[in-house]
């Protein structure tokens, strides 16, 4: 997956599975936190907050090593994070329209996107196996399309606008962990701060503000609701970091590749989910006739 690769072989398939793990979790959290808490862009400026903070006390109480507030990076560094959020933001409209296996399938064509990326910045040409292998992918993504009955013009906008933005920032931390020498929680740090500004400016523009705090002030009163946030800014910051680290200390390729790997899981979950949901209602309760 990795054609130009010299990091070492367990740290790359720690970061490797980790980030699978933590993608394929925090879709099906999104998306439950979404049916209840329908603002988005609140949602990732929380997300973005909490990491922020967690990472700024972590390094004042010495919990980890990674440098302060540099101008100088964070200029470097600005891109990074207004592609980073765009993606997200895309990726968190495009779920309101686009169920979850389509969502997956469509972001499979991120391969497809590095790939040619890659080949124009410099990165030079994959082996012929691992470019077949992501034409296979995009065209499986497109013959899905082609069988969607449930088709939403604006989710599939907003998925493809996604993919874009997403190949954009996984290049640009490839790019910045290979140059610079930043490790995966500094860019996390610089990307959450960076992200914050641009973040408030949304959710004003978009009119969610300050609707949506009051909206989520009454929905915290529900303990379901509470626990699914909770979890939903927890794994933010763990997928955030496997992230980056799978990009730093693989590829940004080998990072969208696992994603797709990611996406298997996801659909074969959901598929056992139906299965079972499917057998319920068969096998329900039979009424007895009363004679």
């Amino acid at each position: 997956m990795d054609y130009q690769s010299d990091s070492i072989p367990y740290l790359s398939l720690f970061a490797a599975i980790s980030y699978g793990v933590a993608s394929m979790a925090m879709v099906f959290i999104n998306k439950a936190v979404l049916m209840q808490y329908a603002q988005s862009m609140t949602l990732l400026t929380l997300q973005q907050l909490v990491t922020a903070l967690l990472i700024h006390f972590g390094r004042v109480m010495g919990y980890t090593k990674a440098r302060g507030f540099n101008m100088e990076t964070a200029k470097k560094l600005l891109l990074v994070s207004l592609f980073y959020n765009a993606n997200v933001a895309f990726a968190l409209a495009s779920l309101k329209g686009v169920n979850i296996p389509m969502y997956i399938a469509i972001k499979r064509l991120t391969p497809l996107a590095v790939l040619v990326a890659g080949f124009f910045t410099g990165k030079g040409r994959p082996t012929t196996q691992v470019t077949m292998s992501v034409l296979l992918i995009a065209a499986g993504v497109l013959i899905a399309a082609l069988g969607d009955f449930s088709f939403d013009l604006f989710g599939y906008t907003m998925a493809f606008t996604s993919v874009f933005f997403q190949t954009m920032y996984l290049v640009l931390v490839e790019k910045s962990g290979a140059e610079d020498g930043l490790s995966s929680i500094e860019i996390m740090f610089y990307n959450s701060v960076l992200s914050l500004p641009f973040l408030l400016f949304l959710i004003i523009a978009t009119g969610e503000f300050p609707n949506s705090l009051s909206i989520l002030f009454t929905k915290s009163a529900s303990l379901s609701f509470l626990v699914i946030l909770l979890l939903s800014l927890v794994m933010s910051i763990v997928l955030n970091y496997t992230m980056f680290l799978c990009t730093i200390v693989n590829s940004a390729l080998t990072t969208t590749i696992v994603g797709v790997l990611k996406g298997v899981g996801s659909t074969a979950q959901l598929s056992n989910i139906a299965q079972v949901t499917l057998k319920a209602h068969i096998n329900g309760p039979k009424w007895e006739a009363k004679a």
